[in-house]
Order: C-alpha cells, then sequence, then structure tokens
C-alpha cells in the first residue's frame, strides 16, 4: 500500500517538481503543470502518461492501473489504486508521468544524474 506520505516523497523527488492543490485533491507539478495528483478520500493517484505508457502500466494490472473513463484517458490521464499497489510500481508510473510533462532540458537533466549514480554505483569497484 501506498499512502500520501510516500506518494509525496516519490512525486517531490524530481527536478522542480511541487506540490498544489487541484480541486479537493493534491497536485504535483513541474512549470505549473501538473504531472500527477492525489486523491485523499479514496488513496488514488492520477497521472499524466503516455498512450503507450498508459497502456503498457495496464497491464500489470487493469484492476488497479486504468485509464480515467473519459475524454481524459484518452489523452493519457490514469488511475493508479493506491491501496494494492507496490511501491516500486508506483515510483516507475510517476517517473513516467513526469518525464511526459516536465520540459526535455529538465527530464535531460534528471535522467543525466540518476544515470550517473548507476553508473558510480556499478563501477565503484
Amino acid at each position: 500500500m501506498v499512502n500520501l506520505e510516500t506518494f509525496r516523497k516519490i512525486a517531490l523527488a524530481y527536478p522542480e517538481a511541487m506540490e498544489d492543490t487541484h480541486f479537493d485533491k493534491i497536485s504535483f507539478r513541474v512549470k505549473k503543470k501538473i504531472f500527477a495528483t492525489y486523491n485523499p478520500k479514496n488513496n488514488q493517484a492520477s497521472v499524466k502518461l503516455s498512450l503507450s505508457d498508459q497502456d503498457l502500466y495496464a497491464l500489470i494490472d487493469k484492476n488497479i492501473i486504468y485509464p480515467v473513463p473519459n475524454a481524459w484517458g484518452r489523452q493519457g490521464w490514469t488511475i493508479v489504486e493506491l491501496n494494492t499497489i507496490k511501491e516500486e510500481i508506483i515510483t516507475a508510473i510517476v517517473r513516467s508521468a513526469y518525464c511526459q510533462v516536465a520540459p526535455p532540458k529538465l527530464v535531460n537533466t534528471y535522467l543525466s544524474k540518476k544515470y550517473h549514480v548507476i553508473w558510480e554505483i556499478l563501477f565503484a569497484q
């Protein structure tokens, strides 16, 4: 199970990510664009994915990862049921959402830092 604090930690781990409100939900934005929201009433997240990522992640379990049921869903907005998802999976989903919405320069900065850290771990010995 992923709760608000865990989801917040995941969503705010990216360059220039910030938390704000969006109606009755908590939104996570980069450069004023929403890449994820959290609904505290039912412990659900909505994330902005590419349509191919939406299809791919839904293959994990269509009962916990599925398109928003309207035109928003056809634009990549995807619901994730946080009561039954593993933290590693929601981390990957939020990363995809951030990379979908963030400007390319921020995405490249984030990815280059991540790969640099991985490179150091792999070749530190």
